[in-house]
């Protein structure tokens, strides 16, 4: 972190933190360029998606290729480029388009910096905030520039998202806070000393904020099969290529007669049928309109590849509190107890007037308005890890302390059969959420506020209760989740038998919630302690994360949804984070994605979306490394029997286009509800390598018959093109399975095409296509029906080979 961030803090100007600066600072300051404004993507830039879908090293391949033939006056084979082309245009205009609505929709979920000028407190863009200003800082806001502050009370701020230390870090005057860190609790003030460019955060910005691949299955086992791939291109080439200079009668007569240039064509031929070109694009396009798709239905995805990763998500962790329930945390009532001093009116007046009060003390504003100022002369600020606050009051000695009441008072308390412990139970079993206001004669000393502990000799003397009102979507979602064989954890910070309580008006199947400070301590007991329950309360943050981390570790891939600055960290920590828009701006900030409508119901959608991406693209792999192995296959055989190959590159495009090309661009986007499993390359290679390698031996026994029985290269060329097509569509159609309407009609069309092509003269001319003659057309008929007979095998024992494996 040294390097990253100045040794000298620059020289602030003296400002008085309760006026801020004045119109007339922020003008000038705004004129001299010394502003917050700094350009940061949310998505990935547009070079970034040229050069991801232009400038590659197979494309350079296909280029290369491309221009030989076009040198060579064969413009007609060389239609593979403008396919190429056509390929990076598509994929690159899908990136840009869900750019375009990341980028639109980013503008939405943008945080809100809270400055005080000219002595008001006011709310404006992060951009807009300039050097000297005064920031107002409370729990929940994401510190928008680097800053000193000035004064503190309580004020806790998480820097993980930039240091990665998880433990919130007290700050008091004269200490520094760095833009892109999170208050997590307490309050403060504190004067901007870096902006824009030169803050802290906007250094780093780019490797946490923006667009980014995160870990992908499909992409890593991709790029695996392209570095194969690659690997083999050279010395596969110069097999192929020394073959059919040999069929043109060697090196020297092919060169004196001209030969070499049908073997460059040849060689060209074998060299781009091997080439997976599509399968990287169809992943790029389901990437990118699953996540435009996501976005229309008001879920922001803050990276592309996070779509994939819905799929893989096994298990759910659900933050109650604007999750399950909507978060509008409303006062239900107030029960005094027969100890009750007299003031507690007043000490609610004043927690729920107080600036930093969270969103449960704020309830109690109108209940209880503030009838009478009261003097704080030593405050401990509430915090989600302590689950209190305490405050005293001058001139009267004594302390109010409101928290959870096992937390303020002990477990034995609420154990007994005394009035508290009695009234707690009714109220939560109910769903209530409940609050005790404690009452001691002794006033926190510095040294409690420093420790923050609290004071001996508390007594019970009112207890608060609230009511959260819950989704009405909330048991449809979670019952679609059991369906699926998703697990659920619900986790809040709230009394384990409240959180059950409302889990079983939305449908779970509890008796009672495990209370989180229980929690074991070693790993691998908390597993066995989560794999048992589902249902936890009083929990803190950073159990969360460990609850997150334990669950990881016993192989579930985890999605955690939360929007609480609390939910932060084990947001971060989850394979997917998903935040609610109406959450804090530090939750936002980590989510993969974000609901803006905060509407709990689009997750079964958002998990469908994902399946569907990735069982489609699994599909169309098989597509893609059949051909791909099956080329291989031929260019080994032919160049190791020294045939000359039985293709021009110009109907390699027939059967590209038909059989893969086309059909694979409708079989990526279709709906399909398979649940992830992983082994997605194991599962693919599996049916495409044997499926390839009986398509390269059929294809090259039909040559060593037809050459045998005399038939001529045209004609063989023909009858091999007929081959693959027809094995191609069959295997298209073997891998669609079932075969629904829309399927039968994208097939259908491709059958169409087929014969369209073998039947219009201007096409057959082109493609070079002739009568193979009957000697040859019943060779092809045979060939065809042993290959296709041979293929269903091959489909029939891979189907039960995946389901003993992996169970689907």
């Amino acid at each position: 972190m040294s390097e990253l961030i100045d040794s000298e803090t620059d020289a602030a100007a003296s400002v008085d933190p309760d006026v801020g600066l004045s119109g007339a600072d922020v003008a000038e300051r705004t004129a001299a360029g010394r502003t917050n404004a700094f350009e940061t993507r949310t998505s990935r830039s547009a070079w970034s998606i040229i050069r991801a879908n232009v400038f590659t090293s197979f494309n350079g391949i296909v280029l290369g290729c491309f221009a030989v033939l076009l040198v060579l006056g064969r413009w007609q084979d060389a239609l593979f480029g403008l396919i190429a082309l056509a390929n990076s245009i598509i994929g690159g205009a899908q990136e840009f388009r869900a750019k375009r609505a990341l980028d639109r929709l980013a503008l939405l979920n943008a945080p809100r910096a809270r400055v005080r000028r000219d002595g008001v407190e006011i709310e404006l863009p992060p951009s807009e905030v300039v050097i000297d200003d005064v920031l107002v800082l409370r729990a929940g806001d994401q510190i928008p520039a680097d800053a000193l502050v000035l004064r503190s009370r309580g004020l806790q701020v998480d820097e993980s998202l930039l240091t990665g230390e998880s433990d919130a870090i007290d700050k008091n005057a004269g200490d520094e806070v760095l833009s892109g860190s999170n208050v997590m609790a307490g309050q403060g003030e504190a004067q901007v000393v870096r902006v824009g460019a030169d803050a802290f955060a906007n250094r780093i910005a780019a490797e946490v904020k923006r667009f980014s691949l995160v870990a992908s299955e499909l992409r890593s086992s991709i790029d695996r099969v392209l570095k194969w791939v690659g690997w083999g291109l050279g010395p596969i080439g110069l097999l192929v290529l020394n073959a059919q200079i040999m069929v043109a009668g060697g090196w020297i007569e092919a060169w004196d007669t001209g030969g070499w240039v049908q073997a460059v064509v040849n060689a060209v031929a074998s060299i781009t049928a091997m080439i997976p070109l599509g399968l990287v694009l169809m992943t790029s396009i389901a990437f990118a309109v699953g996540a435009a798709r996501l976005a229309r239905r008001k879920v922001l995805v803050n990276e592309l590849p996070a779509v994939e990763g819905l799929a893989r998500v096994d298990v759910v962790c659900l933050d109650k509190t604007g999750t399950i329930t909507q978060g509008d945390i409303r006062f239900d009532t107030a029960l005094p107890l027969d100890a009750a001093p007299p003031g507690w009116e007043d000490a609610l007046a004043w927690y729920g007037a107080a600036p930093d009060a969270n969103a449960t003390a704020r309830c109690l504003r109108d209940p209880y308005p503030v009838t009478r100022e009261l003097d704080p002369t030593a405050y401990v600020p509430f915090s989600s890890a302590r689950k209190w606050s305490a405050v005293s009051f001058a001139p009267h000695a004594g302390t109010w302390v409101l928290g959870a009441p096992e937390m303020v008072l002990g477990d034995a308390a609420l154990d007994g059969d005394g009035a508290l412990a009695r009234l707690h139970g009714e109220l939560i079993s109910t769903g209530r959420r409940t609050l005790v206001l404690a009452h001691t004669d002794r006033s926190l000393t510095p040294a409690d506020v420093d420790a923050e502990r609290l004071p001996d000799g508390l007594r019970a003397a009112v207890i608060v209760a609230f009511h959260e009102s819950v989704r009405p979507d909330a048991a449809q979602t979670l019952a679609y989740f059991a369906a699926q064989g998703v697990g659920i954890r619900i986790i809040s910070g709230d009394h384990p038998r409240t959180v059950a309580a409302i889990a079983r008006r939305v449908g779970v199947d509890v008796e009672d919630g495990f209370d989180a400070r229980g929690l074991p301590d070693d790993d691998d007991e908390l597993t066995a302690v989560l794999e048992r329950n589902s249902v936890f309360g009083r929990v803190n943050p950073e159990q969360k994360q460990r609850m997150v981390l334990a669950l990881q570790r016993a192989g579930h891939t985890v999605a955690m949804t939360g929007d609480g600055v609390n939910d932060a960290l084990a947001i971060k920590t989850a394979d997917l984070g998903i935040a609610m828009n109406s959450g804090s701006a530090a939750t936002r900030a980590v989510a993969q994605l974000v609901l803006l409508d905060d509407r709990f119901s689009h997750l079964p959608g958002v998990v469908a979306e994902g399946r569907q991406v990735i069982a489609n693209i699994e599909r169309v792999s098989m597509l893609f490394l059949t051909k791909t192995v099956y080329a291989t296959g031929l260019a080994i055989l032919f160049g190791l029997l020294v045939l000359e190959f039985p293709f021009l590159p110009r109907q390699l495009s027939i059967t590209d286009g038909l059989t893969i090309g086309l059909p694979a661009f409708f079989l990526a986007l279709m709906p399909n509800g398979q649940r992830y499993v992983p082994g997605f390359l194991r599962r693919s290679l599996s049916f495409a390598i044997p499926a390839g390698v009986i398509i390269a031996t059929a294809l090259t026994a039909y040559t060593l018959v037809a050459r045998s029985l005399g038939v001529p290269q045209p004609e063989l060329r023909t009858g091999s093109t007929i081959i693959l097509a027809v094995v191609g569509i069959w295997v298209l159609t073997v891998l669609s399975r079932p075969i629904t309407r829309f399927k039968g009609l994208v097939i259908g069309a491709m059958f169409i095409g087929l014969v369209g092509i073998y039947t219009i003269p201007l096409l057959t001319r082109f493609f070079e296509l002739v009568d193979p003659g009957e000697t040859a057309a019943y060779l092809v008929a045979l060939v065809t029906v042993l290959t296709i007979g041979a293929i269903e095998v091959v489909r029939f024992f891979h189907r039960r080979y995946i389901a003993r494996r992996w169970n689907l």
